[in-house]
């Protein structure tokens, strides 16, 4: 496996000087980046796969061991509070359980019971989305978890960083970011648990944005749990729909704190009529602008240019 070979280059690493060893960190840091170019694409089909599924009412399930678990459980822990995902909907099967994210559970990954079982145990049926993550693409709780969960037909995705794995060969798609050997031998959370990352990173931010939860650039479907995202919802409506701050904040206070609720109330909507447009369009909000006759229903296109 590439990820766990040796390189001659970095064989007397300890014995540089600090400033050498960061800099060789460093440039590895940007070749991990540099590698998710060529996965866009894949990334892209996994968002398309898994939008109907989770619009249908699915669970986005992440599933790995060791430093790919726990890239898994701090992307997923960031989807409520970013964009209120629920948490009955989020969930993760860790090699070793709640305990691996902080600790080493000896022999967790190897398990392929505990991977099987993880599935079985939180009910994975075909309206969910399981993502596998596993830098060598051959962890057998994670290969065992991603096989349970195609065979009870859930949408499977397989990340992983050494081409022609068995990871990518069993989940419906796969995602291959080829890091290479890393400057410490084997230590997979720098390169490739960068990329594992950075993939997460674009897939989960792509998969909110094609479920509705971004608007113009802007997190409409967030929490407000602090007085801080209070203010940023009220600014938001304001600056949809250029009613003033006063009246965003009293619009807010109508909806329930809910920016698009609020922005449909800015907007001439009652609160009955708010609810409907919203649940017609599965919460997409320039849809329920465009049905309430303001704001635009652009097709999907490329960004402005930037001026040279």
């Amino acid at each position: 496996m590439a990820t766990e070979d040796v390189s001659a280059r970095f064989r007397e690493l300890d014995a540089w000087g600090d400033l050498d060893i960061l800099k060789a960190l460093y440039e590895g840091q940007l070749a991990a980046v540099a590698t998710i170019a060529s996965s866009l694409p894949a990334i892209a089909e996994a968002v398309a796969a898994a939008v109907p599924r989770l619009e249908a009412g699915g669970r986005l399930i992440y599933a790995g061991a060791g430093t790919s678990g726990r890239i898994g459980v701090q992307d997923g822990a960031e989807l409520t509070p970013t964009f209120d995902w629920p948490e009955e909907r989020l969930g993760f099967a860790i090699a070793g359980g709640d305990e691996a994210i902080l600790h080493a559970v000896e022999n967790a990954e190897d398990s392929v019971d505990d991977g099987a079982g993880a599935m079985r145990r939180t009910d994975v049926g075909p309206n969910d989305v399981v993502i596998g993550l596993a830098a060598s693409g051959r962890t057998p709780y994670t290969l065992a978890a991603i096989g349970e969960a195609k065979a009870r037909g859930a949408l499977t995705i397989g990340v992983a960083n050494n081409r022609g794995s068995a990871l990518l060969r069993t989940a419906d798609l796969g995602i291959l970011t080829e890091t290479g050997e890393e400057v410490v031998a084997g230590s997979t959370r720098m390169k490739a648990g960068t990329a594992q990352k950075i993939v997460l990173n674009l897939f989960s931010t792509l998969l909110m944005i094609r479920l509705g939860r971004v608007y113009r650039g802007l997190m409409v479907h967030m929490r407000a749990t602090n007085a801080k995202l209070r203010l940023r919802a009220a600014q938001m409506v304001e600056m949809i729909t250029g009613c003033g701050m006063e009246a965003a904040a009293r619009h807010l206070d109508r909806a329930g704190g809910d920016v698009k609720r609020a922005v449909l109330l800015a907007s001439g909507a009652e609160a009955a009529l708010a609810e409907t447009l919203l649940a017609r369009h599965h919460g997409n909000l320039r849809l329920a602008l465009f049905d309430l006759g303001v704001g635009t229903n652009d097709p999907i296109k490329a960004p402005p240019r930037a001026a040279p």
